[in-house]
């Protein structure tokens, strides 16, 4: 703590404020450039944060927000740890405070925050709500609110209170997950379309995660095309990342292409996010370490089962 500073306001500090929250405990470099920074927490526990830098100079680093994750999705190495423990708000901020200290001499400024790491963002709704408004108030980070997206795998009476609270733009990834077992598709479109109503000029960001046989076929973009419509809403096309806790295998990249060609086609705005940083487990669900011990593999819905 600063010298100087008045006795009592030291102890109110102490008592109100995390000055540490993280210790950074190793970086690892991608052959792509990604960065993967390990944080330690006071209690020993390891999380991880990604940045990636692009060549159309866009940074962007990745946080998490709780120390493993409780909704088990199928292409996500993470959901193996089960839920240890929701991050702090302090937490959550340091980690972009760090990559801007650690490689904004490297890489330029950090652009963008998307919460998409560790863990289901709104299942720690206050943490993160608190987080992401630190990130873009004008005493806090400055980021603007368009670069700051937080990722949720559907918990709906969440994204309602995150819309109503929060000014950052949401994403939803909703396939092949566990949580559409409590909170259906129609479900969460419908409240999606009922809340952005409200809201005229806000978007929402649909994460369509691509394994091959499963969800990657022509009447599969010919469904997501209606699932969709009327809602206002970027598509995000997501190369699965191959890890120890699954049977997936990833589309190949010439057929996503030919996916988005076909959403365009019906006037879908459409991006197409390849591999950063796979080959040292920093890609899209690749994150956390379950230990050295062995996990089992995520079950497989029986429906899927043909694809493998």
């Amino acid at each position: 703590m600063p010298e100087g500073l008045n006795k009592d306001l030291r102890k109110m500090i102490s008592d109100h404020a995390d000055l540490k929250a993280l210790t950074v405990k190793d970086i690892i470099t991608a052959s792509d450039g990604t960065r993967k920074i390990l944080f330690s927490l006071e209690d020993a526990s390891v999380i991880e944060t990604v940045v990636i830098p692009s060549a159309r100079g866009r940074t962007t680093v990745c946080v998490s927000s709780q120390v493993g994750c409780a909704m088990n999705c199928q292409f996500c190495f993470t959901g193996r740890m089960g839920l240890r423990k929701h991050l702090s708000t302090a937490e959550i901020v340091e980690q972009a405070v760090f990559a801007r200290k650690l490689f904004s001499d490297e890489f330029g400024s950090i652009t963008n925050v998307v919460f998409m790491g560790m863990g289901e963002p709104l299942h720690n709704v206050d943490n993160v709500i608190k987080a992401s408004s630190i990130m873009v108030d004008e005493q806090g980070l400055q980021f603007s609110p368009r670069k700051v997206t937080v990722s949720t795998s559907g918990l709906v009476p969440e994204i309602k209170r995150f819309l109503n609270e929060s000014n950052c733009d949401l994403a939803v990834r909703n396939w092949i997950m566990p949580i559409n077992r409590r909170y259906n598709l129609s479900t969460l479109l419908g409240t999606l379309r009922e809340e952005l109503r409200l809201r005229p000029k806000s978007i929402v960001l649909f994460e369509y995660v691509m394994l091959a046989g499963v969800n990657d076929s022509t009447d599969d973009a010919k469904r997501l095309m209606e699932l969709v419509h009327g809602i206002p809403c970027k598509i995000n096309l997501i190369s699965f990342n191959p890890h120890s806790g699954s049977q997936f295998k990833p589309t190949p990249d010439e057929s996503i292409i030919e996916f988005r060609n076909m959403l365009i086609q019906s006037g879908l705005t459409v991006m197409v996010r390849l591999s950063r940083g796979d080959d040292q487990m920093a890609a899209c669900g690749q994150l956390g370490a379950p230990g050295d011990y062995q996990l089992p593999l995520l079950r497989v819905p029986e429906k899927f089962q043909v694809a493998l």
